[in-house]
């Protein structure tokens, strides 16, 4: 079983797609700390992200333990989500920002934001990747650049034509 923790981030997106089930499904159950589980409830986020927080499924886990490591130069939701990583050995961090990402690998973690997780899902044969993309950059505030998506998308052309299959 892959140890997958979270931040809040790619569980936003996810909801907000309507693709949370993915993660279950690649992963079997994904841990996030109290200040994560926080994040996704605050007043500002989505309602739609709020009423999932609020009624989490059985596969997210709140993992309440003390955190020794501290990152100041990140918000506190990543800085404890790499913490709790680190603390748990996991084998995954789901985080999308930038600096956080660069942290992780840094210390040793392997980072997989939101366009990653699609990625593997579009390897399993889970979702067709283009418009699973095309809804996260058109229906969410999700920014990236153009210059990546054509990058992931020319991937997965060269991935399906060396090994056709079933789509999605």
């Amino acid at each position: 079983m892959t140890l997958v923790v979270a931040d809040a981030s790619p569980l936003h997106y996810f909801v907000l797609l309507g693709q949370q089930d993915l993660l279950r499904v690649l992963f079997d159950s994904v841990i996030i700390p109290p200040k994560v589980a926080e994040e996704l409830d605050q007043p500002s986020t989505p309602a739609a992200v709020r009423r999932w927080m609020q009624d989490p499924p059985t596969w997210l886990q709140i993992d309440g333990r003390p955190l020794g490591r501290r990152f100041p130069n990140l918000d506190p939701g990543e800085a404890d989500a790499i913490a709790l990583a680190l603390e748990l050995c996991a084998d995954v961090l789901l985080i999308d920002e930038y600096d956080g990402r660069r942290e992780a690998s840094r210390l040793g973690l392997r980072p997989l934001g939101v366009i990653g997780v699609f990625e593997e899902a579009s390897l399993r044969n889970l979702v067709d990747l283009e418009p699973a993309l095309h809804q996260l950059v058109t229906t969410t505030n999700f920014r990236i650049s153009s210059t990546v998506i054509e990058g992931v998308l020319a991937r997965e052309r060269e991935r399906r034509s060396r090994h056709p299959g079933p789509t999605p």
